[in-house]
């Protein structure tokens, strides 16, 4: 069992494997200034031959983003965006006129899943070339179900738990808790709770199911453009120490019994 003091500043502990990991998704986006021709057939193709042998599929759509204005008004403007995508749509490469983000449902480890962001952060770099990096974010999403989602008061610790589990609670649609968390140059979001069956709360990442679930929702992003550079090693290391702090948090919620009940293996 690994000892926490503070989940915020505490050192990463060693990963430990889960055979049944209930990791649904892992997300890391890079959002950078426009970049108009990336809306562009020929300007993508080079960027498409980088990463192909990895993510042959393509797939195309649009995308709307909200802009809040310093005036106080909302505007919204669409932009297209390009779905790269292994055979198995297990990992999805994702670039856009102002943001990259690879994503996958199929996690094994942080050193693969950072080697695959270093190749995808290359290739923007190379054929892109943002002229600024305007955020970087990480998110890690778990979700329990099944059987294990009567067992979850011994499998996250109390603090993080509340009524989830309780009998008496038993007829709530959800029960969520969410924090935000200021540390040096960035922010961690924490979700976590309870969802009734036939209950979501996002479509793509978190949908609806038909059996009660239980969700830890972890996600750390930069705080401004000015704390990160256009640069390969700066964006990975700052990855890594995203998805380092995540994973302590992580571990700070779950018990022992959680580790065992998954598969992993504690040295």
């Amino acid at each position: 069992m690994v000892a926490f003091n503070d989940p915020l500043t505490d050192p990463p502990p060693e990963e430990v494997a889960l055979e049944r990991a209930p990791l649904v998704c892992v997300i890391a986006q890079i959002r950078f200034s426009e970049v108009l021709a990336v809306a562009t057939d020929e300007f993508v193709a080079p960027f498409q031959q980088e990463i192909l042998s990895k993510y042959p599929l393509l797939t195309h759509g649009k995308v709307q983003q909200i802009n809040f204005e310093s005036s106080g008004s909302i505007s919204t403007k669409t932009e297209k965006v390009w779905r790269f995508a292994n055979l198995e749509s297990t990992w999805t490469v994702s670039l856009a006129q102002t943001f990259l983000a690879i994503e996958t449902s199929s996690y094994t480890s942080r050193a693969d899943f950072l080697a695959r962001l270093r190749e995808a952060v290359s290739a923007l770099i190379e054929h892109v070339n943002p002229a600024v990096v305007d955020r970087l974010g990480v998110r890690y999403v778990d979700r329990i179900s099944g059987e294990a989602v009567h067992q979850i008061r011994s499998l996250v610790r109390d603090e993080i738990c509340g009524i989830a589990g309780l009998p008496q609670f038993n007829q709530q649609d959800f029960s969520i808790t969410e924090n935000k968390f200021n540390l040096p140059h960035a922010t961690l979001v924490a979700r976590w709770g309870q969802l009734a069956k036939n209950v979501g709360l996002d479509p793509l990442i978190i949908p609806a199911l038909d059996s009660p679930s239980w969700i830890l929702d972890l996600d750390m992003s930069t705080l401004d453009h000015t704390s990160i550079n256009v640069d390969v090693e700066a964006i990975i290391n700052r990855a890594q120490l995203f998805s380092e702090r995540i994973y302590t948090f992580f571990r700070w919620v779950v018990t022992d019994d959680f580790l065992a009940f998954y598969g992993g293996e504690q040295q």
